[in-house]
């Protein structure tokens, strides 16, 4: 006679698994946002590409000095996009002409991160009194997120526990030990604003609303059913 196997051997041999619970656990947190990343572009036009650099280039030094006197250190401005294009003189349906280059415009774009979000509006209205004339979108971000997914994966994970528990009541079956965890992390969701650069009255700065931001995570948890 053999001695009789383990039932995990058993199924082994038989080449099938041991019963199983899988489930989705699902945590979010919401926390209001600690950095405000702007869009800010000066945009001149004149009859030549030098002449139009040349501008830009003035107005855009203001700009920079104006940010660094607002107190943004220079590690948190950077020139994200700089354009030089012609533009051109287009015919009428009554006057057909081919296409010709009658000027030309520069574009210089900077993102900045303002560490003071309460100071955000008052920045902005005053690059705008210094130059800037086009962008304008607004991100409110969060630099550090290391103890919020902390919290979300501890959130998603006893999501994950409820439901299994819940899944093996039902069913009239006792929960086992945890077989297997994996994390598919969800992309935060920022709450964003964007609108047109605007000059603000003299003692009033750009009103914004930074909100909440949350940030999600998902883990897939296989439980054996114990026996």
């Amino acid at each position: 006679m053999l001695p009789a196997l383990p039932a995990a051997a058993q199924d082994a041999l038989a080449g099938r698994q041991a019963p199983r619970i899988s489930v989705v656990g699902e945590g979010e947190v919401s926390v209001a946002p600690d950095l405000a990343v702007v869009t800010l572009s000066v945009l001149r036009e004149a009859a030549t590409a030098r002449e139009a650099l040349t501008a830009n280039n003035a107005a855009m030094k203001e700009v920079l000095d104006g940010l660094k006197a607002a107190g943004i250190a220079e590690r948190d401005i950077q020139t994200s996009r700089l354009n030089i294009q012609p533009r051109y003189a287009q015919g009428t349906r009554d006057k057909p002409e081919t296409p010709r280059i009658v000027g030309y415009s520069v574009g210089n774009e900077v993102t900045v991160r303002i560490r003071k979000i309460a100071e955000a509006g008052a920045v902005i209205d005053k690059v705008v009194g210094l130059g800037v004339n086009q962008g304008g979108s607004i991100a409110f971000v969060n630099e550090d997120l290391k103890a919020t997914m902390t919290e979300a994966r501890k959130r998603a994970v006893a999501d994950a526990l409820d439901k299994a528990r819940t899944l093996a009541e039902a069913a009239g079956v006792k929960l086992g030990p945890v077989l297997s965890i994996e994390e598919n992390a969800i992309a935060p969701r920022p709450i964003a604003y964007a609108a047109p650069m605007r000059k603000a009255s003299a003692d009033m700065a750009v009103p914004l609303a930074s909100g909440e931001n949350s940030y999600q995570t998902q883990v897939n948890v296989v439980f054996e059913i114990a026996r």
